[in-house]
């Protein structure tokens, strides 16, 4: 099974983890091995990687990129759960960590996984295969819930007349297909917005998002892999829209707090002291020629932080 996947931020990426030979490394989103095969090339024998993945398609690839290979353990779960994955393999403690966040080359471009508008597929969204469907939601949700979806997580402003189409519709007939959605979508927006690109996609991502709970799984994916980082290890972490950028650069910032005294008090009571640094300042984007090569590298932001 081929996994298509190109690596974005792939130097970059490899830089801000500042690999150690005989470290132990964490790829929590291991999708096609990409970033994984780069990472394997900084480590010795004595090295380790683990990789980590929902999608069954991701471990069947990677299991096959990598079989025998003694430095990889593979292991299939949420990235949320990487502390309970990595504790299981009777290991306590790690030199760095990648995420990196979102929906895969390979998973858009399959179109019965149901992510993208482009081809007509059952509305599925599921990145674990398993669980609610964007299809549940659409036909399910109250109009309240929906608006607040499509709206939060989509930052689509026609998210109420959009919701109020969806409805008419699904009262009439089952939504059950991308294409129907998207022409659902289309209908209920104005011709302008039809010219900024696809009317459809803010609304698919803001279900992509909800049907895989992936604003709170990368909010515990943070901590938890934060708290597996020995001192000096770092965690590197690419996002691909501005929802998810924000939660990382806010988690990143408050891990590098230090005391928060009022400014009139002569000394620190508080006792407060930075836990990590930042690797780099600004988040990391791509390079004009990466985005020749990938344009959906052209959203990819990365942010990286030493635990201290």
């Amino acid at each position: 099974m081929e996994f298509s996947h190109i690596p974005v931020l792939k130097e970059e990426t490899i830089d801000a983890l500042q690999i150690i030979p005989d470290g132990i490394y964490v790829d929590a989103t291991a999708g096609g091995g990409g970033h994984s095969a780069e990472i394997l090339k900084h480590l010795s024998e004595k090295g380790r990687l683990i990789l980590i993945d929902q999608d069954p398609d991701a471990i069947m690839t990677v299991n096959e990129r990598f079989k025998g290979n003694e430095n990889v353990t593979i292991c299939q779960g949420n990235f949320a759960d990487m502390k309970i994955l990595v504790n299981q393999q009777g290991i306590e403690k790690v030199n760095g960590i990648l995420m990196d966040i979102g929906v895969s080359s390979r998973q858009l471009d399959t179109p019965e996984r149901g992510f993208s508008f482009h081809s007509d597929a059952p509305l599925d969204m599921r990145m674990s295969q398993t669980g609610t469907s964007a299809e549940d939601l659409v036909n399910n949700l109250p109009y309240e819930e929906l608006v607040k979806i499509i709206s939060r997580y989509g930052e689509e402003k026609f998210a109420k007349p959009i919701t109020r189409a969806i409805i008419r519709e699904r009262e009439k007939q089952p939504i059950k297909t991308t294409v129907q959605l998207a022409e659902i979508i289309k209908s209920a927006v104005p011709s302008y917005k039809k010219r900024e690109g696809h009317p459809a996609r803010q609304t698919f991502q803001a279900l992509r998002i909800a049907v895989n709970g992936e604003l709170d799984r990368l909010s515990e994916g943070l901590s938890a892999g934060f708290s597996l980082l020995d001192k000096g290890g770092v965690m590197a972490v690419i996002t691909f829209h501005s929802l998810e950028d924000r939660i990382v650069k806010k988690y990143m910032a408050k891990q590098c707090e230090g005391c928060i005294c009022p400014k009139d008090f002569p000394v620190c009571v508080c006792g407060k002291t930075p836990k990590g640094e930042l690797v780099v300042r600004k988040a990391v984007q791509a390079s004009a020629e990466e985005l020749e090569k990938n344009p959906r590298s052209r959203s990819a932001r990365l942010r990286a932080i030493k635990k201290i």
